[in-house]
């Protein structure tokens, strides 16, 4: 059983919320039926406040520390999907080009980002389609991905604001 802070009611479903003391590590997308819970602590707080402007406002630009434990290659990836701006979409191969990497190995760094939303995996699409999310190319995930590419289309913003922890 995972440890949370917080759990966060969506218009999609529940998240849960992982964070040390000053820094958000994992975002999960929990069953259906999950219960919300308060934040544990400010900072859950904070990353909830953060999470819940981004869903009034899909121009909101989230100012979050995040820990990320992740390859060398999927930290730049991850870094390559948070300079997407929200309402656009680039494909596993643009990625793929810039980061002189192949596509699939781009898809799975997506799939293996632990903070979705925040880093914003959801923006990134097949060639010729919408791609999978959360490692799943079907079912509840699609849903959410479509979701949030249509609650982002109303955006031009350029970028999103990360800062980024040294593991």
């Amino acid at each position: 059983m995972m440890n949370y802070q917080a759990k966060l009611s969506t218009p999609f479903g529940m998240l849960g919320i992982r964070c040390e003391v000053d820094v958000l590590t994992d975002i999960d997308f929990l069953e259906q039926d999950a219960s919300p819970q308060a934040p544990s602590q400010a900072f859950a707080r904070e990353v909830c406040e953060q999470l819940q402007s981004y869903f009034i406002d899909p121009n909101f630009h989230f100012n979050i520390s995040l820990k990320l434990n992740g390859t060398a290659h999927q930290t730049k990836v991850w870094q390559a999907m948070s300079a997407i701006p929200p309402g656009q979409t680039r494909n596993y191969g643009d990625i793929a080009k810039v980061l002189a990497s192949c596509p699939r190995a781009v898809g799975q760094a997506c799939g293996a980002n632990p903070i979705p939303i925040v880093i914003p995996c959801h923006r990134v699409v097949s060639k010729s389609g919408i791609g999978g999310f959360i490692r799943q190319r079907s079912g509840d995930a699609l849903d959410i991905k479509l979701w949030l590419l249509e609650h982002e289309k109303q955006s031009n913003q350029e970028d999103c604001q990360v800062f980024y922890l040294a593991n």
